[in-house]
């Protein structure tokens, strides 16, 4: 679809031009950078690229860089705001903006010549119709104005003659457009899956969504194997293979051992409640009634027995089913580098998040941003293995977290919302500071807590998490994300709650973020923004 959408719209404009090309720090964003990073390589588009981490950054690089460039991609940012009026570009600068972020502001639909979006035709924007918002005045000036620029437009009665050296160059030329299509798309898919799960592995779509799109992408990653078979690059030790599977959802479990990965999944970890003693029992059963030897379970996937990893996924599935686990396995894509490297979609997700957000070193978020896109590339796959490493931290970080928020009652009902603040001095609080980190936890917290709460009420509420940003400077981060569901879509409302419970009380808040449900806090205003809240969402 992307590619399809670069066709149509950017190609023929962007060809032997300068761009800009603006890209958000969150996964889906970084992918399709890959993409385009390879579609401008073989159309000779020169571009610059500029990492932007929120609304701050984006301003600040296009001061940067509006006297040089006239044509600017936004990837996964700008949609959602009047982008001409926050940037005051000047009349020739145009915008291709290609953003999940909804709503998309009603300015940026209607504005055809400088604001480009990038966006399915069938996509329902919940926009209202052009003359219910706007009134154009040149309306009422002049409706027969048209008809005399139409004269003479007629094309003359003269044949035109086209010499055979012309059309054997646009022959060559078609051939070549296609045969770099065959070639292109196959690496391509890859990241587009990668996009696709990071969307589901981050719940910003619908279980239902992501079983349909990964459908779509069946078949176009079962075509391109297809006609990738006969090539000689198919044998090499050196190909790339994407393979659909239906596989465990287990996170990391190929790069880790199988118990750790049981034990920091959100899926088994909550449906287990490995948090309480009953919890690590029923593990101990469910690990029992599969037949596998602790010895076994405990060492690294590569190292297990052939005879035990060959039938695991069949054994795991049929043990699940007794223990309420009906969707241990999920329809997902394997990528194959050789024949030694494999890595799942959602691996690749995790990895490239840990590095997008690493806190071991201080790095800037250039920095990490750069070794992040390097990890999507076949060939830096230290740098992926590095990512792995970083991100099974994460997940034990997160399932810690987690079952101290549970086991200490720090989740706390507030009326129409649930509320957890992490203090300073907690475990790993510098790696929930990141957006991405946190967000993922909140997720994680609310299923945990869905799963040990008898209260059915709270079971329908969505949950506010706050944790420390800057201790220098007294800021917390704080994210809300909507109550816990399989089927409802994935709407969040709490940009526009903050926005307000920010302007009632004059907290001292920092929208900066391209996720408006994420902000910062003045640690000082957190108990009259939070009173806010609950006046304003009750």
């Amino acid at each position: 679809l992307f590619y399809m959408l670069y066709l149509t719209n950017v190609k023929h404009v962007l060809c032997f031009q300068r761009v800009a090309l603006l890209v958000a720090s969150d996964i889906d964003a970084l992918c399709a950078c890959k993409i385009l990073q390879a579609l401008f390589h073989c159309d000779q588009v020169q571009y610059t690229l500029v990492p932007v981490t929120g609304w701050q950054d984006l301003g600040t690089a296009f001061l940067e860089h509006k006297e040089q460039f006239r044509y600017f991609v936004l990837i996964n940012c700008g949609a959602n705001v009047d982008l001409l009026e926050m940037l005051q570009p000047d009349d020739d600068s145009v915008f291709f903006i290609c953003d999940t972020h909804r709503p998309v502001d009603v300015v940026n639909v209607y504005n055809e010549t400088q604001i480009k979006l990038l966006i399915k035709q069938d996509d329902d924007l919940g926009v209202p119709p052009y003359d219910d918002i706007f009134r154009d005045e040149d309306d009422e000036e002049g409706g027969d104005s048209g008809n005399e620029s139409d004269e003479g437009s007629e094309p003359s009665g003269k044949r035109r003659r086209f010499d055979e050296r012309r059309i054997e160059r646009q022959r060559a030329k078609r051939e070549w457009e296609a045969r770099r299509c065959r070639l292109l798309r196959f690496p391509l898919c890859r990241w587009a899956v990668i996009g696709l799960t990071d969307q589901w592995v981050h719940d910003k779509i619908t279980h239902m969504k992501y079983v349909t799109d990964i459908a779509t992408m069946q078949r176009h990653v079962s075509r391109h194997n297809h006609r990738n078979e006969d090539e000689e690059n198919s044998l090499s030790i050196d190909c790339m293979r994407i393979s659909f599977e239906y596989d465990l959802r287990l996170t990391l479990y190929q790069h880790w051992s199988l118990y750790e990965s049981i034990c920091n999944s959100c899926y088994t970890s909550c449906n287990f409640k490995l948090w309480t003693l009953n919890g690590q029992k029923k593990l101990q059963e469910f690990l029992a009634d599969m037949g596998l030897p602790l010895k076994q379970v405990r060492q690294k996937f590569n190292s297990m027995d052939m005879s035990i990893k060959e039938n695991l996924r069949d054994v795991i599935e049929e043990s699940s089913n007794k223990y309420g686990l009906k969707d241990i396995r999920i329809q997902t894509f394997g990528v194959h580098f050789g024949f030694k490297n494999r890595f799942l979609a959602s691996d690749m997700v995790h990895a490239t998040a840990a590095l997008l957000e690493s806190t071991e070193k201080d790095e800037s978020d250039s920095d990490n941003f750069i070794k992040a896109l390097d990890s999507l590339s076949r060939s830096n796959l230290e740098r992926l293995h590095s990512g792995i490493e970083l991100a099974k931290r994460k997940l034990m970080a997160i399932q810690q977290t987690v079952a101290s928020c549970i086991c200490t009652n720090l989740i706390l009902s507030q009326g129409p919302f649930l509320y957890c603040y992490l203090m300073e001095g907690t475990p790993d609080v510098k790696l929930f500071s990141k957006p991405i980190a946190l967000t993922l936890l909140c997720k994680y917290l609310l299923k945990a807590f869905v799963h040990s709460t008898r209260n059915k009420r709270c079971k329908l509420l969505p949950l506010i998490m706050a944790a420390p940003k800057d201790v220098e400077k007294g800021t917390v981060i704080v994210v809300g994300i909507p109550p816990e569901s399989e089927t409802s879509d994935k709407k969040n409302f709490f940009g526009r709650a903050f926005e307000k419970a920010a302007e009632s009380t004059s907290s001292r808040t920092l929208h900066d973020n391209f996720d408006t449900s994420i902000i910062e806090l003045k640690t000082d205003d957190r108990s009259k923004f939070l009173d806010a809240l609950i006046t304003l969402l009750s």
